[in-house]
């Protein structure tokens, strides 16, 4: 699914948040990505959703190098990825469900089958009954989950979250994870940056870690390549 290699990021500033990052993650397989406060942690998760490029190394999804892939290709590629801001970046002049409708209305998919798509990914965040809601009338974490059902609306296979749970309190940073636990569960590959440790290590998921741009902690790679298909 994921594969790095010997990645480095530099920007033209001079400043590298990246510096040969080698890592792996396999189709199903759920991992959190740690560190401190740029620790390159967001501009990894740019890179794997063709935001960013790489500037040395290999980086692959589902085998296409992500350095040199063509921009009419980026659309297509993304169609398979959901991200989760930890800023929601709803649309608030319209309702919840026309915020979580809108990938799918920009492929073009059929009214019908948005209509019960995204009924769908509202039910499986637990906000079917807000359909008709305005954005600012939810709480952090109600709309913290509108941008979830927006990102699996269209079925990704691989889900990337940028600290989803900063700012929420303890109980909803909880239940936020778990959301995405059970995702994984349903075999999607799910990536989480995030520095809320305690939570992570309640959660006993695996983790990688980065440490000015070097990722110094890496526990799938120590899970044996038989083994992987029964981590969940």
């Amino acid at each position: 699914m994921i594969e790095f290699h010997n990645v480095t990021k530099r920007f033209e500033s001079g400043y590298e948040a990246l510096s040969n990052v080698s890592l792996q993650l396999d189709a199903g397989q759920m991992t959190f990505l740690t560190g401190h406060s740029g620790a390159g942690k967001s501009t990894l998760l740019k890179i794997i959703a063709l935001i960013e490029k790489p500037t040395r190394g290999q980086a692959l999804l589902n085998r296409v190098n992500l350095r040199t892939v063509p921009r009419r290709r980026i659309p297509y590629i993304r169609r398979n990825i959901g991200i989760i801001f930890q800023d929601h970046q709803l649309l608030f002049d319209r309702p919840v469900f026309d915020n979580v409708a809108l990938p799918l209305q920009i492929q073009g998919y059929r009214p019908q089958e948005i209509a019960k798509r995204t009924r769908a990914a509202l039910d499986k965040v637990g906000l079917l009954n807000k359909e008709k809601s305005m954005p600012i009338t939810l709480s952090g974490g109600e709309q913290q989950r509108v941008g979830i059902a927006r990102a699996v609306v269209h079925k990704p296979t691989l889900l990337l979250a940028d600290e989803p749970t900063g700012n929420l309190d303890p109980i909803l940073s909880r239940e936020i994870m778990q959301i995405f636990v059970d995702f994984n569960r349903v075999g999607v590959t799910v990536m989480v940056a995030s520095h809320d440790l305690p939570l992570i290590e309640e959660l006993d998921m695996p983790r990688m870690t980065l440490n000015r741009g070097r990722l110094i902690l890496n526990d799938l790679a120590e899970i044996e390549p038989e083994s992987r298909d029964g981590l969940h």
